[in-house]
């Protein structure tokens, strides 16, 4: 048997919207469009993020003002609505926001779940009922001038900027510091260069992480080219950028006082059409993510070479030992910083893909895949943001240059290849091969098969001097 239907004073009010009524909590600051949107989408547990529902409650808020400075929205209920749209935006209306990510395309029940949460939060505090709609409605007022096509594109750029420019470039400059630190540290350590795993020539252990430190201040260089897309949004554009419903100097007004908010550069497109119908600076910005990621995998996959061992592997620096690594083996410790970085970069270059497909899913004039591509992007910053920090706090700053290096480039072979300019390309390799059949070390051999006098030999086998010491 069927439960009965619930009704009005069970714990639930009943609200209207074009489909009927619908029963939502008593205590539910939401109305019957975000209640349907909950019944419908069950996918999953995820939502989209804090600093999203921050950015669209401060979008609200900046509207609010400017419909009201335009004459187009009364001053008291602007008030209302902005004191309403501050809580939403200060993170004191959180659990009122429980819309799935996997919803409507545009971003709409999200949109929708803010307008009738300020609205209705905006009725109570001038002491009237919840789910009246009266004096504020969620789209007459809280939504006027705007529509979810144009608000969702605004807010996910918007929140992409302030996550980067607050979050983002500060944790990979700290990283870049650190790594400059190690640089500087180990200068005059030498250790053989290795390509395709090979010896090749020697290079300063100091000059590694000066490469590391590079390609992680190349990442920031390309976050900054990523923002100047981010900072041209939709608003404005309403539903399908022709700007119908909107005041013509609506969305320049409320991208300005947004812009000083987050401390952000941001203005209206000069072309809504194009800002509606696709997401493709979003997609550049994960791109430039997803390079910062692979960068993030290449340094701590080499960090997890070079710290290889303690005694069997290469050995070339040690990493804080910052827990024991095995359940079975007593003593041991493993890069394990280094491995759950690794583990973000792989999540990122996850969401790439994620961003790339549904970046490419507009249809016409609107693309449908918006609140996954906001959910992935924002994970994506924050998670390489969290990891940049937690690999220079708890792994880079701790790195130790050993002897283990220096060590190893007596024995390379590949210290031959200062000897070929003098004795010739061909001499050069017969030594080489002999040292290698017979165990020896390049000097060794070339003390026999050449004429080059003590000083001269080791002046050309200097390491340090081959790394562009002098």
């Amino acid at each position: 048997m069927s439960a009965e239907p619930i009704t009005s004073g069970q714990g639930y009010r009943l609200e209207a919207d074009f489909g009927g009524t619908v029963p939502v909590r008593d205590t539910a600051l939401w109305g019957a469009q975000t209640q349907r949107a909950i019944e419908t989408f069950t996918i999953s547990d995820l939502r989209l993020p804090r600093r999203y529902i921050e950015t669209l409650g401060s979008l609200k808020r900046a509207a609010a003002t400017v419909n009201a400075e335009l004459g187009l929205l009364d001053p008291a209920l602007a008030e209302v609505i902005v004191a309403a749209a501050g809580e939403v935006a200060d993170g004191l209306l959180d659990d009122h926001f429980p819309v799935d990510v996997f919803q409507t395309g545009s971003g709409t029940n999200t949109n929708m779940n803010a307008n009738e949460v300020i609205a209705n939060r905006a009725n109570q505090l001038l002491g009237m009922p919840l789910g009246t709609k009266h004096p504020v409605h969620p789209n007459d007022h809280v939504n006027l001038g705007q529509s979810s096509n144009d608000v969702t594109p605004t807010v996910v750029h918007l929140t992409a900027q302030a996550a980067i420019s607050h979050r983002l470039v500060p944790a990979f400059s700290h990283l870049a510091a650190a790594l400059r630190t190690v640089a500087a540290a180990n200068h005059g350590i030498v250790k053989p260069g290795r390509t395709h795993l090979q010896e090749a020539v020697p290079i300063r252990l100091g000059q590694e992480f000066l490469g590391h430190a590079g390609q992680i201040e190349r990442s920031i260089e390309r976050f900054r080219a990523a923002q100047e897309g981010l900072a041209e949004v939709a608003l404005g554009g309403t539903a399908v950028g022709t700007g119908v419903n909107a005041h013509p100097e609506f969305a320049g007004r409320v991208a300005a006082a947004l812009a000083a908010e987050f401390d952000v550069a941001l203005r209206e497109t000069g072309n809504h059409f194009q800002a509606q119908n696709n997401l493709d600076a979003v997609v550049f910005t994960s791109g430039a993510l997803r390079t910062a990621a692979a960068s993030l995998l290449k340094i701590t996959d080499d960090i997890r070479w070079m710290n290889s061992g303690p005694r069997a592997g290469l050995g070339e620096i040690e990493v804080p030992g910052l827990s024991m690594g095995s359940s079975i083996m007593p003593g041991k410790t493993n890069p394990v910083v280094a491995e759950a970085v690794g583990q973000v970069a792989a999540k990122v270059t996850g969401n790439d893909a994620t961003i790339a497909l549904a970046g490419g899913r507009g249809n016409f004039e609107l693309t449908v895949m918006t609140p996954v591509v906001a959910h992935s992007l924002l994970e994506s910053i924050e998670l390489l943001a969290g990891a940049a920090v937690v690999f220079a706090d708890r792994c880079v700053h701790g790195i130790r240059g050993t002897s283990a290096g220096p060590e190893a480039v007596e024995r390379s072979l590949m210290l031959v290849t200062a000897l070929s300019p003098r004795i010739g390309y061909d001499a050069a390799a017969a030594v080489a091969a002999e040292a290698k059949a017979t165990g020896r070390t390049i000097r060794e051999v070339a003390r026999e098969r050449t004429d080059l006098p003590e000083d001269e030999l080791a002046a050309l086998l200097d390491p340090y001097r081959m790394t562009g010491g002098n």
